[in-house]
């Protein structure tokens, strides 16, 4: 590949983004990502229910476009950044949540339940 066409491959990426990868994963993935770990494990910590972590991590969303356009000048209305920054958000703190869930069920349960893996957990008796 030349330096035009991987230029390109960038300016492509910055533009679904609705920013630079750099700020993506500096900003999302990594601040606002730490702030969707810990909502997961608050919503598995007080016994939430996972559907709960959808509207936290909208605002999550919300909130790294706002700082992703005022700090770096990306795209404030990005449907597709605005989405994938969701999903991402989301993922994480799903992942988060049931790994709470799963550490939580083993610890207040010890005579019922032993970990199965990082995400569940199984029957004493089976």
């Amino acid at each position: 590949m030349d330096a035009a066409a991987d230029t390109t491959v960038w300016d492509a990426i910055a533009d679904i983004l609705g920013n630079d990868l750099g700020v993506f994963v500096g900003l999302t993935v990594l601040l606002f990502g730490a702030a969707a770990c810990m909502s997961g494990q608050a919503l598995a910590q007080f016994w939430r229910p996972i559907w709960q972590a959808v509207p936290y991590t909208l605002l999550l969303a919300v909130g790294s476009r706002f700082l992703s356009f005022a700090l770096f000048d990306g795209e404030l209305l990005s449907i597709t950044g605005y989405v994938i920054d969701w999903v991402v958000l989301l993922l994480l703190a799903v992942v988060a949540y049931r790994i709470t869930q799963a550490r939580r069920m083993v610890t207040q349960y010890p005579w019922l339940y032993e970990r199965a893996g990082l995400f569940g957990w199984t029957s004493k008796g089976s």
